[in-house]
């Protein structure tokens, strides 16, 4: 079957491209930037803006399903790219996708649609909206995303949408922020880090999830793909436990964080950072139980455990030359 992907060159769209060649897929990659190297058997590559509609459509002429990945991911308060890509893109795409035919979209949007602060500590597709004005500007535009997709799927779109959590895992070749700070941990570079846990999911489950989505998904619906609830602190010491060296020493309590936010927040911004800001702590505070059972129910999503998760994205570190291993007797996940 011919499926094509925008975002095709990111961390998701990577390992999504890999699942659908391995199950013999003709794969149409769309992307701004062609990444450079020997072209790969099941796969073609075009250069497309997700805010270019006669582009888009001429990209999308012959597939049969089109999964949607583009998208701006920022912590910032305010992006005006981040809004238009995540917004007016998600629309573009739709628009082009009835035009060309194609059978069915897959919108991977994101668990920041679904407003964490005002769901009670659970989420399911039922949750409050990120409506708030006062959001970060990714958690607003990732739900008036879905709010442009539906408008489409009004005039006669298939198209279902899911919401996975924290992705992280192999293979990333960018470095994803999770990614880059369990990398530090596994060289033994993060001496301290925020206690807070996040709900975190393989970006080898979200991909199949997003596949499963494409073949069982009802039109119109949301499902969300969760991973599992994740203590940092303890992710960063398996990281580091995997290469035989030492993890955080201990963990900081959150509200100290939160005091010196809005020193370290333009100090950051100065060097082009974001990782302490208002955004990431309230993410930090939220930290929902997130309720993946309609996705197994109807789709049959399953997500591995964390710690096999981190070993995976360790030996992938080591194996592509990014991580050095150090033994230690007795140092195993």
């Amino acid at each position: 079957m011919r499926v094509a992907v925008t975002g095709a060159s990111g961390f998701l769209g990577v390992n999504l491209v890999d699942r659908l060649v391995e199950s013999r897929h003709e794969v149409v990659a769309l992307d701004r930037k062609i990444p450079d190297g020997p072209p790969r058997e099941g796969v073609s590559w075009a250069r497309a803006d997700v805010l270019d509609p006669v582009r888009m459509r001429a990209a999308l002429d012959g597939a049969e399903v089109v999964y949607h990945l583009a998208a701006v991911i920022t912590l910032a308060h305010r992006d005006d790219r981040a809004w238009k890509v995540n917004t007016q893109g998600v629309r573009t795409v739709a628009e082009a996708a009835a035009a060309a035919g194609v059978r069915r979209m897959v919108h991977c949007s994101s668990i920041h649609s679904f407003d964490q602060h005002r769901c009670g500590g659970r989420i399911d597709e039922s949750a409050p909206r990120s409506t708030d004005p006062g959001l970060p500007v990714y958690d607003r535009s990732k739900w008036q995303g879905e709010v442009e997709l539906h408008s489409v799927i009004d005039s006669g779109l298939d198209a279902v949408i899911c919401n996975p959590t924290g992705v992280y895992g192999p293979v990333d070749y960018g470095l994803s922020r999770i990614n880059a700070i369990l990398r530090d941990a596994a060289r033994g570079r993060v001496p301290m880090m925020v206690d807070g846990t996040f709900d975190l999911v393989d970006v080898r489950d979200v991909a199949d999830g997003l596949i499963a989505a494409a073949d069982k998904g009802r039109t119109g619906e949301n499902y969300l793909l969760p991973g599992h609830m994740t203590r940092m602190l303890a992710a960063c010491r398996l990281a580091a436990n995997a290469t035989g060296r030492r993890g955080p020493w201990f963990g900081l309590p959150l509200r100290l964080v939160e005091a010196i936010t809005p020193i370290a927040e333009p100090i950051g911004a100065v060097f082009g950072s974001d990782l302490v800001s208002r955004a990431s702590l309230a993410a930090l505070r939220a930290t929902p139980i997130v309720d993946g059972a309609k996705a197994r129910a109807e789709l049959g999503y399953r997500a591995r455990p964390a710690a096999e998760t981190i070993r995976d994205l360790v030996e992938f570190f080591v194996a592509t030359g990014r991580l050095d291993r150090t033994p230690r007797v007795g140092a195993e996940l």
